[in-house]
């Protein structure tokens, strides 16, 4: 008698099993890999090369050694949980949440929404553009639209593996915060009006988005792939980033650094702020800069105002923005959050 096939379901049982246990066994390796780095990396500079401890170079070499396995290491485990969690969440989903909330709800939603939601620069036209068409209020979409990139996945993670939750948290509520109030305040302006007229030309529809079947095992295929996507791009600006900060780390002067960046300079603040916002650059590649400028004694909230800088102001985003919002929404916008921003780098240097 012929074996019957087994059923569909059954079959894709079977595959999620085979998923989760390789998902599994591939943890296990990444803690033992994780927990070795440090004892690799002070073996291959002090015994290996013979580097002085506590010499200026030595201790350069021991910090480029041990961040770039540590800080790939956290992105590539980081992302893959990140990016596991947020097929949970489609921008299809987040439209149909959003669509019809009135402000202050809404703007605590889109923000909320904006930090689970995967987010780049290329994507913000046409999120925008979908959510006039879903009826969002123009508030509530620049919460989301001002939490997505400030509240960047890969930065929270790399701040909690790097610094722990307390400042991970912080990071998350300040920029969480920024997004509420500067949605509720541009909300407020009635700015409807410099948002470019093709825009509102295309509004209609019934947005009705067919929901995707997903799997564990095409969750975990498409975590996988947003990891060597974006560990592929960014792992450069990791290396740059951590050889920039080696050198702080061994060579600069603690007193020099901590006068120019700490709680004492005034102008420190909206200085981190201005130099952030020309300067695009990949948040892997700053957190480790922000790593050891900290350890030389900047303050907290000057760094947390840069990095948010960077990642919340970048120009490929403002440019890309220009094709749906006029220059005097712009210019809200970048003043509003800049304030926003400086505000906050202010309040952490006060308090911490």
């Amino acid at each position: 008698m012929a074996q019957s096939l087994p059923s569909p379901a059954k079959a894709q049982r079977s595959a999620d099993t085979r998923a989760w246990l390789i998902v599994s066994g591939v943890t296990v390796l990444w803690l033992i890999a994780y927990n070795s780095v440090k004892p690799l990396a002070d073996w291959l500079t002090f015994a290996l090369l013979g580097l002085a401890p506590g010499s200026r170079l030595g201790d350069a070499v021991a910090f480029f050694l041990y961040d770039v396995p540590k800080i790939l290491l956290l992105l590539t485990g980081m992302i893959f949980a990140i990016s596991t969690l947020r097929t949970f969440f489609s921008p299809e989903r987040v439209r149909q949440t959003l669509g019809g909330k009135r402000e202050g709800v809404g703007n605590v939603i889109g923000a909320g929404l904006g930090v689970l939601t995967p987010f780049c620069s290329c994507s913000a036209v046409p999120l925008f553009i979908g959510f006039v068409k879903a009826g969002v209020p123009l508030g509530v979409t620049f919460s989301f639209l001002i939490a997505a990139p400030m509240v960047d996945g890969v930065a929270l993670a790399l701040l909690l593996g790097l610094f722990g939750w307390q400042l991970a948290g912080l990071y998350l509520v300040a920029g969480m915060t920024i997004a509420i109030i500067a949605g509720l305040i541009i909300g407020r302006m009635n700015m409807e009006r410099h948002v470019e007229d093709f825009v509102w030309e295309i509004r209609g529809g019934d947005g009705a988005v067919a929901e995707e079947k997903y799997t564990w095992t095409r969750r975990f295929d498409e975590a996988w792939e947003q990891v060597r996507e974006i560990v592929g791009k960014v792992w450069p600006y990791v290396v740059i980033g951590i050889a920039i900060g080696a050198g702080i780390h061994g060579f600069v002067p603690e007193d020099a650094l901590a006068g120019i960046m700490g709680k004492e300079a005034w102008w420190s603040v909206p200085a981190g702020v201005i130099l952030g916002v020309p300067l695009y650059s990949n948040v892997a590649g700053v957190i480790p800069v922000v790593d050891a400028l900290m350890a030389k004694g900047a303050a907290m909230g000057t760094m947390l105002a840069f990095m948010m800088s960077v990642v919340a102001l970048s120009l490929p985003e403002l440019i890309i923005l220009r094709r749906v919002l006029k220059p005097r929404l712009i210019a809200t916008f970048v003043a509003i959050v800049a304030t926003g921003i400086i505000l906050v780098g202010y309040l952490f240097n006060l308090v911490i």
